[in-house]
């Protein structure tokens, strides 16, 4: 049985209860729900405060509220299990792409399978709300935290080492919320500790904020502690250096300039760091015992889950349930949702389906065809059944509740990187070598029981559908396509891009979504992106 996340806390019980969100990213802020009861000073008269209120933060990532799985929401206008950040954040990466599709019919949700949606968007603005919740918090953690604010509170000196890391761990992960929404909708409101509580963000572009974000990585690798020496859940220097590689990845499609030297230099430090790959069968990745030591080796920055307690509808609750039919009992829950499916398409990128070829091909049975005939409503008669992920352990066991996964979700893991190299390699990049490139696959192609490749099959295209296969449903696939220009245009079209079924070009304005309207209608200093 899985502890409690490593950090010694009482999770979102604490700071949730009595802090809550301002309008949520309209002045990204957080402040006391009722002064006459809270005092924040009384707050941090307690030295397990600040711990407390970093655990928040991390929480929020698999934590929708102050109840669990629903109740006293973090943010309001949506379902609360919809609300939750790793479930948004997965849809609004997978379900436009070739990789993933849902089949309910719930207003607004079958555009994100149609690349049809508009600035009223009910998914898009609770993923927006809830990213920039998490940059309110660790905002205002920030500015309760500072070197002054301690010593007058007459903070040990120990305590104060401490801070010193909780604060770059805060900085982290405001920084991978920004990161996830210029990756999704470029430009963002923008606020640091720095701004005062009730101030309105004003807006600024990718690049601004891309050159913020490398700066902050920079800045807090020499107060993270060192790779794997902090608790598991919690970052460390190789989890920023991620972060700072997938930016580093990524530069051209968020400012236009190459930066593909300085990835490459992240990257050989990541690879070189004490992480390594698991040596487990594939599926073990993302079972409910993932995080045993054998499997923590891989992953560089997961979001934590645990069946009794971190209970919510989003999260890998969602990824087991909502991929789950009436083979619920094979994935150790109580009940399918009938919802996610894999297209045709990603189908085809594995030599069989049964898992014989290439042992990450998880997936249950077809029930019907690859083609999948409507754009909604259409679970089981079509679509790829996927069970990547399970509340099953590694020995056969099912997980401590059936309702609610113990499955970690594997944010950054190592597999990755090595395919950032060989991406990087296959571009021709110099100081990627091909030979280690070609090296890097086959350790993962062996652990999956798959064909070795030689240098003549690198090639851009090869990597590509290679991340499909050791990556896939865990939050690239849209990223990908973007940076390796398959995504908008007619240069690779999948079943119902476009929203025709045989798949249509689509207007490149969908590399981004919109700013929802709703926040625009509160914040004057906000503007759409064009063609919304």
């Amino acid at each position: 049985m899985k502890k409690i996340k490593s950090i010694k806390i009482k999770l979102f019980a604490f700071i949730g209860l009595v802090m809550i969100f301002a309008g949520c990213s309209n002045d990204m802020n957080v402040y006391p729900k009722d002064d006459s009861v809270f005092s924040s000073e009384k707050f941090y008269a307690d030295p397990n405060s600040y711990i407390e209120f970093l655990a928040k933060i991390y929480a929020g990532l698999s934590l929708t509220g102050q109840v669990g799985p629903a109740g006293n929401a973090d943010i309001q206008g949506v379902d609360e299990g919809f609300g939750q950040y790793l479930r948004g954040f997965w849809q609004l990466q997978e379900l436009p792409t070739d990789e993933a599709m849902i089949a309910w019919g719930d207003p607004t949700i079958p555009d994100l399978n149609t690349q049809t949606w508009n600035r009223d968007n009910v998914y898009v603005t609770a993923f927006y709300s809830r990213a920039f919740y998490q940059v309110g918090l660790a905002n205002e953690f920030l500015r309760e935290s500072t070197p002054a604010k301690l010593t007058s509170r007459g903070v040990s000196t120990t305590l104060q080492a401490d801070v010193k890391v909780f604060r770059a761990e805060a900085r982290f992960l405001r920084a991978l919320s920004y990161y996830h929404a210029i990756d999704l909708f470029g430009k963002v409101a923008f606020a640091t500790e720095d701004n005062l509580v009730g101030e309105k963000p004003v807006e600024k572009d990718r690049v601004f904020v891309f050159d913020y974000l490398v700066k902050e990585m920079i800045a807090i690798d020499a107060d993270l502690k060192a790779a794997k020496t902090n608790d598991y859940g919690r970052v460390d220097k190789i989890g920023a250096k991620m972060l700072l590689a997938k930016l580093y990845l990524n530069s051209k499609v968020y400012t236009t300039v190459n930066r593909d030297v300085e990835a490459l230099a992240a990257i050989n430090e990541i690879i070189a760091s004490p992480y390594s790959i698991a040596n487990v069968p594939y599926s073990n990745l993302f079972m409910a015992d993932n995080d045993r030591p054998a499997v923590q080796s891989e992953i560089i920055f997961p979001i934590r889950f645990d069946g009794i307690k971190t209970k919510s509808y989003g999260g890998t609750a969602y990824l087991v349930h909502a991929a789950c039919g009436a083979w619920n009992a094979d994935l150790g829950i109580t009940a399918g949702w009938f919802g996610l499916v894999g297209r045709k398409e990603f189908a085809g990128l594995f030599p069989d389906l049964k898992g014989i070829a290439d042992q990450r091909a998880l997936f249950y049975k077809t029930q019907g065809t690859l083609s999948i005939p409507t754009a909604s409503n259409f679970f089981p008669n079509g679509g790829l059944k996927v069970i990547k992920y399970t509340n099953k352990t590694s020995t056969g066991a099912d997980g401590s509740n059936s309702d609610f996964p113990d499955t970690d979700f594997p944010m950054f893991r190592l597999a990755d990187v090595y395919l950032m190299y060989a991406e990087l390699a296959a571009n021709g990049v110099a100081g990627a070598s091909v030979s280690s490139a070609v090296g890097y696959v086959n350790v993962l192609r062996t652990r999956a029981n798959a064909a070795q490749i030689s240098a003549s099959d690198l090639t851009p295209q090869f990597v590509l559908d290679e991340r499909a296969r050791e990556l896939y449903w865990e939050g690239h696939r849209r990223q990908d396509l973007i940076r390796f220009g398959k995504y908008t245009g007619s240069s690779y079209n999948w079943e119902w891009k476009g929203n025709v079924q045989s798949g249509v070009s689509i207007d490149d304005k969908f590399k981004l979504y919109p700013i929802p309207q709703s926040e625009i209608n509160t914040n004057s200093n906000l503007t759409q992106n064009p063609g919304y």
